[in-house]
């Protein structure tokens, strides 16, 4: 009996620990519907506010550098980030590019939707 006990135990603590999919349906994915709440929250909290914008602009810039190491990025390539302010210009863009289409867009993994967006607001010119 008790062994019984102790298996339904933790099984109820396994299911208990266990996070949902994020709303992209990507098991293990960051959503981009999770990062949009710390790059939305940044404009929209004036007291904690700054944290969040440097949450999202932190992920974005990772995303970016990554993709700037795998010579993904820059001049003959898709995607040309902004050369000033490239960590608010590129929040800025994505919050917009997600609202765009929403319903869609926020179902996507953030970094489907972060490429997404590079390649539709930065394009290389030429």
């Amino acid at each position: 009996m008790r062994k019984e006990l102790t298996a339904a135990l933790g099984a109820a603590l396994i299911l208990t620990a266990t996070p949902a999919l994020p709303e992209s349906g990507v098991v293990g994915a960051y959503g981009a519907d999770e990062l949009m709440i710390p790059c939305q929250e940044g404009d929209n909290d004036s007291r904690s506010g700054s944290v969040a914008e440097t949450e999202c602009e932190q992920y974005i810039m990772g995303f970016a550098d990554a993709l700037n190491q795998a010579g993904m990025v820059g001049s003959g390539k898709q995607i040309c980030p902004p050369a000033q302010n490239a960590a608010d210009e590129m929040r800025w863009a994505f919050v917009k590019w997600v609202n765009q289409d929403y319903s869609v867009r926020m179902k996507m993994s953030a970094g489907e939707a972060l490429m997404s967006m590079l390649r539709e607001s930065f394009p290389c010119s030429g």
